[in-house]
């Protein structure tokens, strides 16, 4: 339902625009009481701001740990299936995260691509078909002095094609019951 909406979308606003909105407003993101800030005009960075307040508040008054999960979880997965073309899948395949001490102020997060990690993802792709991608962040306070947690977030990314015969042939190899 999003793709097809932001397919309409993209004859009036920047895919930029209609990441930050669409996130922002959207019923499953706002539940983390994550917000996107800034996204680049090419999508390759993208900025989040997770502000304590009564909604993730937890029982000693820190930012509820699984809010500061949810609210970083899908931004690498839509980041890049935003940057790649429509010839590739991707995937959330593994995530994990490290809290290394009480968020009791508004966190922050950058999700970065460079276009050399997005040239190195396309060369790898063309040879090996599919890669799992490790992408590593960190939940920091305004000024990245502060370190409340850290996230590794592992993407699965293929070949459009090859992914759909994989899927194919797993289908035809099941044994029936």
């Amino acid at each position: 339902m999003y793709a097809q909406i932001q397919k309409v979308l993209e004859k009036f606003m920047s895919k930029a625009s209609i990441y930050k909105y669409g996130f922002n407003l959207s019923p499953m993101y706002r539940r983390s009481t994550g917000r996107i800030v800034e996204v680049s005009d090419d999508l390759l960075k993208v900025k989040i701001k997770i502000k304590l307040s009564y909604k993730n508040s937890n029982y000693v008054g820190s930012i509820f740990g699984g809010s500061l999960f949810s609210a970083t979880d899908p931004i690498f997965m839509i980041q890049l299936l935003n940057i790649l073309d429509n010839n590739y899948v991707v995937w959330d395949k593994a995530a994990s995260i490290k809290f290394k001490r009480p968020a009791k102020e508004t966190c922050y997060v950058d999700f970065i691509f460079t276009q050399e990690e997005i040239a190195e993802i396309k060369a790898d792709i063309a040879i090996k078909k599919e890669i799992d991608l490790v992408k590593n962040i960190k939940l920091t306070n305004k000024d990245k002095s502060v370190v409340f947690a850290e996230v590794s977030k592992t993407i699965y990314i293929a070949d459009k094609s090859y992914y759909k015969e994989k899927r194919k042939n797993k289908k035809l190899k099941k044994p029936s019951v």
